[in-house]
């Protein structure tokens, strides 16, 4: 299992207390996401759905290149978790 630190942005941060830098151990994205929900009642829901799976209007990117939860993760990987932007 890695440690990885995710860095939350936008509605995500606030929700996490406006704390934007997580450790958080994990094999793949999913499961460094799942392990941030436990840690942070308050996301529970933001990121994930209810099957656990990222939401569609979720980007995720492993040391800068966007990738999907399956993606594995190594030890010291940066995780940017980003609500996705929409307006009119």
């Amino acid at each position: 299992m890695a440690t990885a630190r995710i860095r939350l942005r936008g509605q995500l941060k606030k929700l996490a207390g406006d704390q934007a830098d997580h450790d958080v151990g994990g094999a793949t994205v999913h499961e460094l996401l799942l392990a941030l929900a436990r840690a942070q009642p308050a996301l529970e829901g933001w990121i994930t759905d209810e099957r656990g799976r990222v939401r569609r209007h979720i980007n995720v990117f492993v040391n800068g290149e966007q990738a999907r939860e399956d993606r594995e993760v190594a030890d010291g990987d940066t995780v940017d978790v980003l609500p996705a932007i929409s307006g009119g």
